[in-house]
Formats: C-alpha cells, sequence, structure tokens
C-alpha cells in the first residue's frame, strides 16, 4: 500500500523536494495532505498536479482564491492554524512531514503524535520548544519521530543496528556558512542579500539567516540532545566547510561512524519517507577522488555567540530555548527587513533572555505564553 503523507508547509524547500521524492516514487507513496501559509499560487499549482485529498492555507483570508481555483477539483479545502493541526488527524493520513517554519509547527505536531501518526521532523523548532514534552508524547502514544535535517538524519543512520551500545559523542558538522572566515569588522556591514548566499545549501531565508549566524547549528544541539537522549557536554560541533559529512557518532569504544553524502536534503526525505528501507534513487553519487580533501575546523564562538547562547538555553532548560527560539525569530525577521544589523541578532536574543521570566517546568500553555512574551520582549530591542 501507498503511504499517505502530510506535507505541512509545501511551498517551502523541504516541502517542494518532499513533493520530488513522492514523484520519483509515487507507486511508494501518496500526497494526502498540502499546507502553506501565504504562498497561494504554489500551493494551487501543487494541488492541481498532485490531487491531495485536502489543503490548508494558514492565511485565511486568501481561502477564497484557493477555493476558487480548485472547485473543479476533487479536492477538500481549509483554512487557519487550527485547520493545519486539525488535518493531521485524520484516518487518511499515515504520515506527516512537519516542514513549517520556526514555533508554528509546534501544535500541529503535537496533535499528529496524538493521532498516532508517525512523524518526519524538519521542524527542529519544534523540539527546540517543547523537547521534553514532545518526546513524552511520542514514548506515550508509540509515535516514530525520524528526523529529516541532514545532520539528524546522519545521526539517526549511524545509530541504526547498534541497539543499547552507549554513545559517548555525536559530533554534529556545520558548514560555517558564508561567513565563517570573516572577521567582527567585516560582519558589521553584512547584508541581507550577502547572508542569503549560503555556500553548500539550498534553503529558506529564515534557516539561511540561521546557518549564516551559526543559531542553525545551535537550535540542532538542543534538538540532539532531545532526539538521541544525550547530554549537552556530550555534543560536539564541528565546522566542516565541504558538507560531505553530515554528522558523526563516537561510541564508548572510542569507534566513529560517519554518514556521507553530496549535500541533498532529498535524501534524508527519502530515508524518513521509507524507514527501514532504503529505495533507488537517481542523487548524485559521492566521488572520493573528486573530494580528495575533507577539513574540520573549531567554531569561533566569540563571532558567532548564538551558538554560546544555544548551549546556555539547553543547559538551563525550562522554557529558555523557547525564549531563545522566539526572540531568534524575531532579530532574523528584523535583520531581513533591514531594521537591524547582522550583529544585532545575538544582541537582541541575548537581551530577550536577560529580560524574560524563567519557568523551570513548563506546562504547553506556558511555552505558547513564553513564545508570546518572548516576541514582545524582542520587538522591544529593535
Amino acid at each position: 500500500m501507498q503511504k499517505r503523507i502530510a506535507i505541512l508547509g509545501s511551498t517551502g524547500s523541504i516541502g517542494t523536494q518532499a513533493l520530488e521524492v513522492i514523484s520519483a516514487h509515487h507507486e511508494k507513496f501518496e500526497v494526502e495532505v498540502l499546507t502553506a501559509q501565504n504562498n497561494v499560487d504554489l500551493l494551487i499549482e501543487q494541488s492541481i498536479r498532485y490531487q491531495p485529498n485536502m489543503v490548508v492555507i494558514g492565511k485565511e483570508d486568501l481561502y477564497d482564491k484557493i477555493k476558487s481555483a480548485l472547485s473543479d477539483h476533487p479536492i477538500k479545502v481549509y483554512c487557519g492554524a487550527d485547520a493545519i493541526a486539525q488535518v493531521c488527524a485524520f484516518d487518511s493520513v499515515d504520515m506527516v512531514l512537519t516542514a513549517m517554519v520556526g514555533f508554528s509547527g509546534l501544535k500541529p505536531t503535537i496533535e499528529a503524535i496524538r493521532a498516532g501518526k508517525s512523524i518526519a521532523l524538519a521542524n527542529k523548532e519544534t523540539l527546540v520548544v517543547a523537547g521534553e514534552m514532545i518526546m513524552k508524547e511520542a514514548v506515550e502514544n508509540r509515535v516514530s519521530i525520524i528526523p529529516v535535517d541532514s545532520e539528524h538524519s546522519a545521526i539517526f543512520q549511524c545509530l541504526a543496528g547498534e541497539g543499547n551500545n552507549l554513545i559517548e559523542k555525536i559530533i554534529l558538522t556545520a558548514s560555517g556558512g558564508p561567513f565563517r572566515e570573516w572577521g567582527l569588522k567585516e560582519l558589521e556591514g553584512v547584508t541581507p542579500e550577502q547572508a542569503l548566499r549560503h555556500p553548500n545549501w539550498c534553503m529558506g531565508p529564515k534557516i539561511t539567516i540561521d546557518s549564516a549566524t551559526m543559531m542553525n547549528k545551535g537550535l540542532e544541539v538542543i534538538e540532539a540532545r532531545w532526539l538521541f537522549g544525550v547530554g549537552a557536554d556530550d555534543i560536539e560541533v564541528v565546522v566542516h566547510p565541504q558538507s560531505i559529512i553530515h554528522s558523526m557518532v563516537q561510541f564508548n569504544d572510542g569507534s566513529i561512524k560517519a554518514q556521507m553524502g553530496l549535500p541533498d536534503m532529498r535524501l534524508p526525505i527519502q530515508y524518513a519517507f521509507s524507514y527501514p528501507h532504503r529505495f533507488k534513487s537517481d542523487f548524485e553519487r559521492f566521488d572520493f577522488l573528486k573530494h580528495s580533501s575533507l577539513t574540520f575546523e573549531r567554531p569561533d564562538t566569540k563571532i558567532f555567540r548564538n551558538l554560546v547562547l544555544s548551549y546556555e538555553a539547553l543547559r538551563k532548560g525550562g522554557n529558555w530555548p523557547c525564549i531563545l527560539n522566539a526572540a531568534n525569530e524575531v532579530a532574523v525577521e528584523a535583520f531581513l527587513k533591514e531594521k537591524i544589523g547582522f550583529l544585532q541578532i545575538a544582541d537582541v536574543i541575548e537581551s530577550t533572555l536577560g529580560k524574560s521570566t524563567f519557568i523551570k517546568v513548563p506546562l504547553l500553555e506556558d511555552y505558547f505564553n513564553s513564545d508570546l512574551l518572548a516576541r514582545r520582549v524582542a520587538q522591544e530591542q529593535i
């Protein structure tokens, strides 16, 4: 039987590549749900091509446009954030790919888990914000969470077949982004256009800026803590500019496993869809003879302070990672609109953490309140 997949965020980078994977394996996978926040034209185009059972547009004032465009197709059309969360629980859905950007992915992911759906997790912020709660819900509902991020997919693949063998250390690789060799004076004048030119990966604007500031790697550290049950001190970040080794696991006997391949997000997406099987693909193969040099560096935490702030938030716990994430989303948006400079992104985050109320054991409502309040505090710094 075909696996019926709901793609939350189908018009983004991950969503569009997921549809490519489904097209290549149409006998294995079927599009059941497509959602988007506001890119209604692309969502209409995708809906006509893939003929999902349901589509949801997050921005409610775009409902009439998509409803009219799809009136000749047997596709149910809904709108609003609540609808995005609700369609995840429908019986016709087998797996949910959470490819929404930022905090918005939290509620739909929880609803999908509570409905017993397998999760292909591309929305790292869900685990950053409420990792302990999400993993507890997954265990209680016997739900698999399979990571789609290239780094966490790599770790997941390295751990396959290892059973209860103890992890000594997780090594997260980072490309270093476009500015890894720049100094503070050079970074003062960075424009959004420059920051959006990632040397290796094609991603959406928010995650591309996060990569440039190394906040993306900080969020991945927090995500790895919850996915793989390791502490902050057992997660090391290493800059690997070629992005060939996607991450590594060191075991207690000293041996290291690495997952390698060319930078192509379709591979971890396909693995999440097909797990525990590996389906044949036509992705370009890595050739060692064409890549004779793989290099590794320590991240410069004096310049890329977001990585330090992420470790601090992880160690403090509670609602601190939620506040970190909210402040970062506000600061990145402000930078993209040229309201603040590149280096001010970390300043806004640090200031917001210092002015926010800490909750050691937050409930779900506390996460939503913390997110809202942190955004207000962050906006005051801009």
